[in-house]
């Protein structure tokens, strides 16, 4: 397989068709209009999701018209199908909005029906089914409550799709090493139009479309490198921040009496941007304790029962780190002000004696 030119082809096409597809989405009223639960405060096109979907669709047939292992090309086709109808449902709510019953009737369709393949493709029991479709419904989910900020999700693409590859490197498993730099590249490519801020017209979002698909992808690269035999900890342990962020989230929310699954920004990253950061700060927390917490992962599968115990006590005190660091970061700034403002009125006192 000629990796490079594929990966090629996918930074090329993720990182153009948004200047493509603005205008046709502009034309469309595809439109992401900021309300008080929003963390922009203004009109932002979505849906440019759809470049990265297009890049991983072109990225992931071109690997399967260039790979000599039928295994490769059966998991790598259902990865991609489990992906593409994630992105396909994203697009429709991103386009004209679909119900709460039916979206989750879908992806849990979609996970139940990608599961059993992947099953039957590994020779696996159809016991999996169940359990696959819960997970992928809940990632692409997980994927869409976090896509609240510039940046965030496309760090989320390209690290997952970093330490996939690693995982698939290190398990022998080709498909996986693949499949996970397609998706790495092909979010890393619209980082540049995310993070655009003031500069080409302004950031643009991926919408549904685009965190379904990052979701979907992702779930399924799991589901089959679990079914695989690829150690759990590789698989999970770059998912933690983002699976801990959302569980938390909706254990506070239920606790005051908020309704879980109406619209918010109560998320851990949205709140690290209330107390001062900005979304680039922000997505870099989460990135930098999701490489933290995906490396000590690495290290408790490949180490001995003390290491491995000892990484994981460590990835505990990551994810209650990164839990903690709205009220942490907001102390420091608090005591920065408070500091400053004593500075300024010593200043002020000096100047009025000398005067």
């Amino acid at each position: 397989m000629l990796l490079v030119p594929v990966l090629i082809v996918v930074l090329v096409l993720s990182g153009a068709l948004p200047a493509v597809l603005r205008p046709l989405l502009l034309r469309g009223g595809v439109i992401d209009v900021p309300n008080a639960r929003s963390s922009h405060a203004r009109p932002v096109v979505r849906g440019m999701g759809l470049a990265a979907w297009a890049a991983v669709i072109a990225g992931m047939v071109l690997a399967l018209l260039t790979s000599t292992i039928r295994v490769d090309r059966g998991v790598t086709v259902i990865v991609l199908l489990i992906a593409s109808a994630a992105a396909a449902l994203g697009w429709v709510e991103d386009f004209r909005g679909v119900s709460v019953r039916t979206r989750a009737a879908t992806q849990l369709l979609v996970g139940a029906v990608g599961t059993a393949a992947i099953a039957l493709a590994f020779g696996q029991t159809g016991w999996w089914i169940p359990a696959g479709a819960l997970a992928i419904a809940v990632y692409i989910n997980v994927a869409n409550f976090m896509d609240g900020i510039n940046g965030v999700s496309g760090l989320h693409g390209v690290t997952v799709g970093l330490f996939y590859a690693l995982a698939g490197q290190l398990s022998g498993q080709w498909w996986l090493t693949v499949s996970a730099l397609v998706l790495a590249v092909a979010f890393a490519a619209f980082l540049p139009w995310n993070l655009a801020g003031g500069r080409a017209g302004g950031a643009v979002f991926l919408g549904d479309v685009g965190s379904y698909l990052l979701g979907g992808m992702i779930a399924a690269l799991a589901a089959a490198g679990f079914l695989a035999g690829v150690y759990v900890e590789y698989l999970l342990s770059p998912l933690v921040i983002y699976l801990a962020d959302t569980a938390f989230t909706w254990v506070r929310r239920v606790r005051s009496g908020a309704r879980w699954y109406a619209p918010h920004r109560e998320h851990v990253y949205q709140r690290l941007t209330d107390v001062g950061l900005s979304h680039l700060g922000s997505s870099a927390v989460v990135t930098v304790c999701t490489v933290a917490v995906g490396l000590l992962g690495v290290v408790s599968a490949q180490g001995t029962l003390a290491t491995s115990i000892a990484a994981t006590v460590a990835g505990i005190a990551v994810v209650a780190g990164y839990l903690a660091s709205p009220l942490l970061i907001g102390r420091l700034h608090r005591s920065g002000r408070r500091t400053g403002t004593r500075a300024a009125r010593g200043r002020d006192a000096a100047d009025g004696g000398r005067s």
